[in-house]
């Protein structure tokens, strides 16, 4: 992220401005993640984490999980919250908060390198992308894909704009971006689609507005399967 996007989000922790926490498991993760056909023991990676207790639920999978996180604030909270004593360590740029099966990286996102992962099996990405900026997404995923394997496959959930248009002008990632996106590197598949109604991202508007939320099941081309 620039130094004024890294600023903002460490802001919106310091603020307790979070209302994108889920204070319980994400349903879709629940749902399908077996869709990744991954064993037990394969080590996952999620992206800008906060204080996700997805991470909870796929350690409890039987997964080492490794997140990335810029707040310390978010960090400690995690651990603090979930009555988890971690050990802390630095590691390059980064301080390495572990306990058991699950770490966290606190740090910026785009310093991190292949060795900071490990053999990372398969992506858990709950709107990170949606939450960086629209000039960040491309160089997002570029970085994603120079420090994960090739053979690496996603779980990608998104909020989108209806096809309808009616929230047209909402700062949603479309499903065209998403492809456009994605697409060289990965067999894209929508999995699920569900209509919800939530808080618009205006603070000044107070109704609600209609959203899509979306599964895809990312899968990476192999060679010779096409562009």
């Amino acid at each position: 992220m620039t130094g004024r996007d890294n600023e903002l989000w460490q802001q919106s922790w310091r603020d307790k401005n979070i209302d994108f926490h889920q204070k319980a498991v994400n349903p879709h993760l629940v749902r399908f993640w077996s869709s990744l056909g991954l064993a037990a023991g394969d080590r996952v990676f999620v992206p800008l984490c906060g204080k996700s207790l997805d991470m909870i639920w796929l350690a409890g999978q039987g997964h080492t999980v490794i997140g990335v996180e810029l707040s310390p604030l978010a960090v400690r909270a995690f651990f603090r919250e979930n009555k988890i004593q971690p050990t802390r360590r630095p590691v390059g740029p980064f301080t390495l908060w572990e306990h058991g099966r699950i770490g966290i990286l606190c740090g910026d996102f785009f310093a991190l390198s292949a060795a900071d992962l490990g053999d990372i099996a398969a992506v858990f990405d709950r709107a990170s992308l949606t939450a960086l900026p629209d000039d960040l997404r491309s160089a997002y995923l570029e970085h994603l894909s120079k420090i994960l394997p090739a053979a690496c496959k996603m779980l990608l959930l998104t909020t989108e704009e209806p096809d309808d248009g009616e929230t047209q002008g909402q700062p949603f990632a479309v499903a065209d971006e998403i492809a456009s996106l994605y697409t060289a590197a990965f067999d894209i598949r929508l999995s699920h689609v569900e209509s919800i109604f939530e808080a618009d991202p205006d603070p000044a508007v107070s109704e609600r507005v209609r959203v899509e939320q979306k599964v895809y099941l990312l899968t990476p081309k192999t060679a010779g399967s096409g562009s």
